[in-house]
């Protein structure tokens, strides 16, 4: 009887530590069990509906964001104020193209527009909202757009004005759109990985990095909020990740697939008198100039073609003066203009001519979704310390390149000329693929790549600090030494 009761205490006792301790048993039991039933909402959660079968529009869907006004019309309707010295309005007709340029034997078309470098925001815009593949279910989308004119709005700003000093109004657009994107339940998704929009200028006009009245542009490209989304810029930072460039607008935005078989067919075959070209002025502000001896070296030769840009009048502000040299050019020089890059480079190419570039950053690093990365294959690169120094004078060096070469890279340029330039929105192409379309590719495969990640990671989502520390060598194929890493270097921009 003892031994029973003893039994009888030991299990209640059993009975009271269990209840005194429950809610620890409970933790320890239930907590792996939420994990994994969060896990898997989480898995299914940010991966989009699958399509319908056999669905022309499977993994390819786009969801836009129906912005309020203030973020890209109201803009258009404010154009007046977007440029102290541009007539902005003009140059946003016509879907953003600008007004047509006359036919002539320079423009054999209707194609051909006076199109400010500036204007891609809206190009862009206009060429989404005609994407074939466009949908209102946000969970079947493989990327979101957000139709911000981030170029525009902080083009009003960068220059004199009663705002142009004053760092909040600078960045208060950019705080607005921070509140009503984090609020949105497709943002919640990814926290903004499958998001993108386009700032048609270049990085360093959205990397402001101290807050002076004199500082230069926002902050866009270094918010935390929005580090996850993908910029789409004319220039991008070989240090970032958060941007990719694609080509600045040019003067040509055909309709047809035939609009632009033709014109490869006519700048192949032109007649090119002049071995090079430059178009351009001199950078005297800055320490690695080399215009001032390419424009000497130039002047010099009876080979080379120049248009001097020194003077508000002058003929490099006519898209007819420009495509005319770069039409008779075999070579067109591109150094680096106030920035990395140039508009100039997309146009030399539009134009059947071989560009020559002197720094990486011009566009071996930028472009990588719409140029080969087999460099050499379209264009030449001197290194600009070797013109600096003296050590080179172009024309020698570009006359010792064959025919043979010569016509293998022009021909090279040439099959490239579609995914340089932007299609009128108001056309439809049916097999050629322009900028707009490899672009839109390049990001979904980008978002696809970060879902991906997601999926073997099951992390939260926050910026990677892994990617932003990756520099322009990783998509290069990689880290280490390289033998452009000195044109990257702490003090080199």
């Amino acid at each position: 009887m003892e031994k029973f009761s003893g039994k009888r205490r030991g299990r209640a006792a059993a009975a009271a530590f269990f209840i005194r301790h429950c809610p620890f048993f409970l933790y320890v039991l239930l907590i792996p069990l939420l994990f994994a039933v969060w896990s898997l909402l989480l898995h299914f959660t940010h991966l989009p509906s699958p399509p319908p079968p056999n669905d022309r529009c499977a993994n390819r869907y786009i969801y836009i964001h129906n912005l309020p006004s203030r973020f890209n019309t109201d803009l258009l309707r404010n154009c007046r104020s977007l440029s102290q010295w541009t007539d902005m309005c003009l140059f946003l007709s016509n879907s953003g193209l600008g007004p047509p340029l006359p036919s002539s034997s320079i423009f054999p078309s209707s194609t051909w527009y006076s199109t400010n470098q500036f204007s891609l925001d809206l190009i862009f815009h206009h060429r989404i909202n005609r994407y074939p593949c466009l949908t209102l279910n946000s969970s079947l989308a493989s990327a979101i757009f957000v139709p911000f004119y981030a170029g525009l709005d902080i083009s009003r700003h960068l220059w004199s004005g009663p705002e142009a000093g004053n760092v909040s109004v600078r960045d208060s657009s950019l705080h607005d759109l921070t509140r009503w994107l984090t609020s949105r339940p497709e943002w919640a998704v990814m926290g903004g990985r499958d998001h993108f929009f386009v700032a048609g200028r270049i990085t360093w006009d959205f990397r402001r990095l101290s807050d002076g009245e004199t500082d230069w542009g926002s902050k866009l490209l270094l918010l935390p909020a929005l580090a996850n989304m993908t910029a789409l810029v004319i220039e991008s930072s070989p240090w970032h990740t958060n941007d990719m460039a694609i080509p600045y607008p040019t003067y040509f935005h055909p309709s047809t697939d035939a609009d632009v078989t033709t014109w490869q067919d006519r700048v192949l075959w032109l007649r090119r008198p002049f071995l090079f070209s430059f178009a351009g002025a001199p950078r005297p502000n800055r320490t690695d100039e080399i215009r001032g001896r390419l424009t000497d070296q130039c002047r010099g030769s009876e080979r080379c073609g120049l248009l001097e840009c020194g003077s508000s009048v002058s003929r490099c502000h006519s898209p007819e003066s420009v495509m005319k040299l770069f039409e008779s050019s075999v070579f067109c020089l591109q150094p680096q203009g106030d920035s990395y890059t140039r508009r100039s480079a997309f146009d030399a190419m539009v134009a059947g001519c071989i560009p020559v570039f002197f720094h990486p950053g011009s566009a071996y690093v930028q472009y990588f979704w719409h140029l080969p990365k087999n460099y050499s294959s379209y264009s030449v690169f001197i290194p600009e310390k070797e013109v600096r120094e003296g050590k080179v004078k172009v024309e020698d060096i570009l006359s010792k390149f064959g025919e043979e070469k010569v016509r293998a890279m022009r021909e090279q340029v040439v099959r490239l000329i579609p995914r340089l330039v932007y299609g009128d929105p108001r056309g439809k192409m049916e097999s050629v693929k322009d900028a707009f379309d490899v672009a839109v590719e390049g990001v979904i495969e980008r978002v696809e790549g970060r879902r991906r990640r997601m999926d073997d990671q099951m992390r939260i989502w926050s910026v990677d600090v892994d990617e932003e520390e990756e520099s322009w060598q990783f998509y290069l194929g990689g880290r280490g030494r390289h033998e452009w890493d000195y044109f990257f270097s702490s003090t080199s921009m």
